[in-house]
């Protein structure tokens, strides 16, 4: 059994999240006015929408939830001016700051820019995240999007020569883009002095990591102040080009904790059913302990172990309480059960319980017992709240971060075309498992992802080539991840007979109708050449990356007799908008579609979904996928 001392060095330890992303509802922030902004200018200001081409235009529609920045040709003289002295940031107009301000940080918003434009995020008014037209960079800088600026200083002690991003993780312009941010703010001492530096614990933006556990010694060029401070407002830049932004949304923690105190245990060995059978034995020992943790326990299995306690929570409100565990546990709080597994050979088990409390305290009561010796013991317990710190209950020890690790098994692409046949879950979705599907790595960085059963390329994305952790680590699943920013399309068949608007496209195959013919390698660049056949008509796809390695081209050549009513699907989405440059931007403007040729494209509404389709026949029918 550990020992009382082993136990408080592991206390330390207590602060540190173990294994759990941020799962509390973060708070949306109301872009019905400018209201909840200070700002002073007119060139910030809230719209209904707006469409930004990849050339550069815009078009803005008036109404709620877009915040709009939008610079005009006269004001990029006057800031021009202003930034050759260094002192953009005091121009009247050319900044917003929210109306409130924050220490530690959740943030998640989508941003749009258009061609060229130039933007920032400050937190706390002063260490900025850059927003940058950044599609098509090769090897991102500080200044590209997601780096973290430097400041122009020259003295020594207050350089800061800024940081780039792991990878540019930038969509083409006029798109919608996410980003998500973990901050943490600087620490200070009772007397004001800093003790500890701002931190950004992660940035992911498009779903790639881009900054990860990354200090912040000193204020970014162009802060609202050069002094660090607890609090501070959230400061966008908006002096070189339009940006807007939607679905902001943010927690802002503060400085609260919660807790627990007064904490017993008492041990017992046997293999016991739930929580009730375990409480009626004899424990085996028993004492106090400054933390929860199962580092009490003398056997692995057939054993158990009940903690009561006090759990203090600092204010009135709502808590999420997590518990990842194996074996089985019950959670009481106030003597009402908030989480509970049953099974005491459980493999894994994640709760999540939301519970009410006042600020205060509260009794709480913890079971543990495992019958299971395939795992060991783990027991985790964190709690989360509106406005608190993240706060995990149980030692390091009870619950460290991975008690199986894994090296990550990347495949990477080379310096020739690479091929690799696996499952593909859609959109990171187990339900919608592709089954036959084969990954095209090309060695200039843009990758896409075939469906063999369906004619149809199901997704794209730039940056390294394949995660294979899921399907080949242990046993198993059978199933590979893109990785980069990826850009999934639809599920089902490219190519149909339409007839009339109650006719879909085939979603399931069907070897009557479709049969596929696997593919040949082209001898000049190692791709390979999809064929198949559907209801007579014989099908040879090519798929290459564009000339500036920007978009991926689909050249579909059909042959045989074509009947009346063929088409191409080639996008589908909630919405679909015709752009003034001839593109097509799909689904809330994620990706674009580029027709080649004389091709013919029309927007059909069906089942609840817009479909972009043409018609086709004989010849090669040639698009491209911008994202």
């Amino acid at each position: 059994m550990k020992s009382v001392k082993t136990l408080l060095l592991a206390i330390s330890m207590l602060s540190v999240v173990t294994g759990w992303a941020q799962k509390f509802p973060l708070k949306t922030l109301p872009l019905e006015d400018m209201s909840n902004f200070k700002t002073t200018g007119s060139n910030w200001q809230i719209v209904g929408d707006v469409v930004m081409d990849r050339n550069g235009g815009m078009k803005v529609t008036p109404g709620k939830g877009i915040l709009l920045n939008n610079v005009s040709d006269k004001d990029h003289d006057i800031l021009d001016q202003a930034n050759k002295k260094q002192d953009w940031a005091t121009v009247e107009g050319y900044k917003v700051l929210t109306a409130w301000e924050h220490g530690d940080l959740e943030l998640e918003l989508d941003f749009m820019m258009p061609k060229g434009s130039n933007s920032g995020i400050y937190l706390q008014g002063r260490y900025e995240v850059q927003l940058f037209d950044s599609w098509g960079v090769k090897s991102p800088k500080y200044g590209d999007l997601g780096g973290i600026y430097r400041n122009w200083e020259s003295a020594p002690g207050k350089i800061y020569m800024g940081k780039a991003p792991l990878a540019n993780a930038a969509k083409a312009p006029g798109l919608w883009q996410n980003m998500k941010i973990s901050f943490q703010a600087p620490r200070f001492d009772a007397q004001g002095n800093k003790i500890e530096n701002a931190r950004l614990n992660s940035v992911i933006i498009n779903g790639v990591l881009v900054h990860q556990n990354l200090e912040i010694p000193l204020p970014t060029g162009g802060p609202l102040d050069q002094k660090e401070v607890p609090l501070g407002p959230i400061f966008i830049q908006g002096d070189h080009g339009a940006v807007a932004f939607r679905n902001i949304k943010y927690r802002s923690l503060g400085s609260k904790v919660a807790s627990t105190s007064d904490i017993s245990y008492k041990y017992f060995e046997g293999k016991f059913k739930n929580a009730e059978e375990l409480n009626a034995q004899t424990p085996k020992a028993s004492g106090k302990l400054p933390a929860v943790t199962i580092e009490v326990l003398d056997l692995e299995d057939v054993s158990g172990v009940r903690f009561d306690g006090v759990l203090n929570v600092p204010e009135d409100g709502y808590y999420l309480m997590s518990l990842n565990t194996t074996g089985g546990y019950k959670l009481q709080i106030d003597n009402q059960n908030v989480a509970f597994n049953e099974r005491p050979d459980s493999w894994w088990d994640s709760k999540q319980s939301s519970v009410q409390l006042k600020a205060g305290a509260h009794p709480f009561t913890l079971y543990y017992y495992k019958d299971a010796g395939y795992m060991p013991p783990r027991l985790g317990w964190v709690i989360e709240g509106s406005a608190i710190q993240r706060s995990t209950l149980t030692t390091f020890g009870s619950y460290p971060p991975d008690p199986n690790p894994t090296s990550p098994i990347q495949v990477a692409v080379g310096s020739k075309t690479r091929l690799l046949r696996a499952f593909l879950d859609f959109e990171r979705d187990r339900a919608r498992r592709l089954t036959h599907t084969i990954g095209v790595g090309d060695p200039g960085g843009l990758h896409y992802i075939y469906d063999l059963k369906a004619g149809n390329v199901a997704c794209v994305w730039r940056g390294d080539f394949i995660d294979a952790t899921p399907m080949w680590n242990d046993r198993g699943d059978g199933s590979f991840r893109p990785l980069g920013v990826t850009q999934f399309t639809f599920i089902g068949q490219s190519l149909g007979i339409i007839q009339g608007r109650s006719d879909a496209f085939p979603t399931t195959y069907q070897e009557a109708d479709f049969k596929t013919k696997g593919y040949a390698i082209e001898e000049a660049t190692g791709r390979p050449i999809f064929r198949y056949s559907y209801k007579g008509i014989d099908v040879e796809e090519r798929c290459y990356p564009s000339v500036d390695q920007n978009s991926l081209v689909r050249e579909i050549a059909l042959n045989g007799a074509i009947p009346d009513g063929a088409h191409l699907k080639i996008a589908e989405g909630k919405d679909i908008t015709a752009m003034p440059d001839g593109s097509f931007a799909i689904d809330d403007r994620k990706y674009y579609i580029v027709l080649g040729g004389d091709l013919k494209a029309s927007i059909r509404d069906f089942n609840g979904k817009k479909e972009l389709v043409v018609p086709v026949k004989a010849g090669i029918a040639k698009f491209s996928i911008i994202w």
